[in-house]
């Protein structure tokens, strides 16, 4: 009883385990400012330290609210969302930024935009923005799980230096299994990505070889329109075409294939080929498309010819998936906690044993490229 006493007060006594999370608005618009505001501040864990109708208030601002989240708007008059990110990131390159932008394709630019200068993530506005009781629910189910991950990652890195925390500082933390060296080599690559994802796919890909040797497909959680614009834009960084899956296409070598957004992507073996199915069954650990969904169709078409690559992201989407993987004697292998944005999905992983091999984003692609059919070209030359 003394030392659960003493746990307790040393619990309360944690500065950081007792403090709200501080939220900065910045918008232009005087309703969203306001309902952001209200809602946001009912949940006990969040504190909204300030708004501000611009920029250059909120930069103004910055020193003064210290706040730990900044939920920002793209369009804005006088200093928009992307010039106050850059100035913001300047500033502090650590703390967390989610950008709030309408769900146009005007907004999802902006918002690519946006996460290559450095967002930490973004969320879109819904349509409905005077219906109080539907955007509590949309912002209780997207908005505010964000800002909660988020700032848990960054009070963990507040006291390490930036270097520690970068991507090539980490030191390899590579777990292999025994029984790597009796495995099948993989024919298709699984990616299973969400928060800190499109920069994570664009560093990972643009180390792809022209002579890849077997098929990508990837999930990323984001909405329609979203997914078709990152599929170009990584197609422009990527040695191989990068495209946005459509039902019927069939897997080919040196090709990859992103879910479209509000779809599931699955793979299907037919008498001659395998080819790619989309649908719109029902959402899985809240998402779609979802990575338990792809990783499981994956799995019962390649069993242990399967790789598995789960990323950076929030929340468990990917573990089921991965265990069938596992149980079918695939490979495995997951981001680790320091280079990415946050380490849900890998997180979870790593935590049940599945993962094959735990490393930070830039030493991945180097081990995928180990793990692929040998039989190839490209294979037998880095064998």
């Amino acid at each position: 009883m003394a030392q659960d006493f003493w746990e307790l007060v040393a619990l309360f006594n944690n500065p950081e385990v007792m403090q709200p999370i501080r939220v900065l608005i910045v918008d232009d618009a005087v309703m969203v400012r306001s309902r952001l505001s209200k809602i946001l501040a009912a949940d006990p864990q969040i504190e909204v330290v300030g708004v501000a109708s611009s920029g250059r208030i909120a930069l103004a601002r910055l020193s003064q609210l210290n706040p730990d989240v900044i939920i920002l708007d793209i369009e804005m008059p006088d200093l928009d969302g992307l010039q106050t990110l850059a100035q913001i990131r300047q500033l502090n390159p650590r703390l967390p930024v989610i950008m709030f932008s309408a769900m146009t394709t005007i907004g999802a630019i902006a918002t690519l935009d946006a996460l290559s200068l450095g967002a930490s993530d973004y969320a879109t506005k819904p349509s409905q923005m005077d219906n109080v009781d539907h955007l509590t629910d949309y912002l209780r189910a997207t908005l505010i799980p964000k800002i909660k991950a988020l700032s848990q990652k960054i009070k963990q890195n507040r006291s390490a230096p930036i270097s520690d925390i970068s991507p090539k500082a980490t030191p390899t933390t590579a777990a292999f299994s025994g029984s790597q060296l009796h495995r099948s080599s993989a024919e298709i690559v699984a990616i299973g990505v969400s928060t800190g994802g499109p920069n994570a796919l664009a560093a990972l890909l643009s180390e792809l070889p022209a002579d890849f040797p077997v098929p990508i497909v990837i999930v990323q959680h984001m909405p329609p329109m979203f997914t078709k614009l990152l599929a170009e834009r990584l197609s422009t960084k990527c040695a191989l075409p990068v495209w946005e899956a459509t039902l019927g296409a069939k897997l080919r070598p040196g090709t990859v294939w992103i879910a479209p957004g509000d779809y599931h992507l699955r793979v299907k073996d037919t008498d001659s080929t395998v080819q790619l199915v989309i649908d719109q069954s029902p959402a899985q650990n809240f998402c779609r498309p979802s990575a338990d969904v792809l990783l499981e169709s994956v799995a019962e078409v390649y069993g242990d010819r399967a790789l598995g690559v789960i990323l950076t992201g929030m929340g468990q989407d990917g573990l089921r998936g991965c265990q069938e993987i596992h149980d079918r004697n695939g490979q495995i292998l997951a981001q680790d906690e320091a280079s990415s944005v946050v380490w849900g999905m890998p997180g979870f992983v790593v935590n049940a044993g599945l993962a094959d091999a735990v490393l930070p984003l830039d030493q991945i692609m180097p081990e995928i490229l180990r793990r692929v059919n040998r039989s190839s070209t490209l294979a037998r030359r880095m064998d």
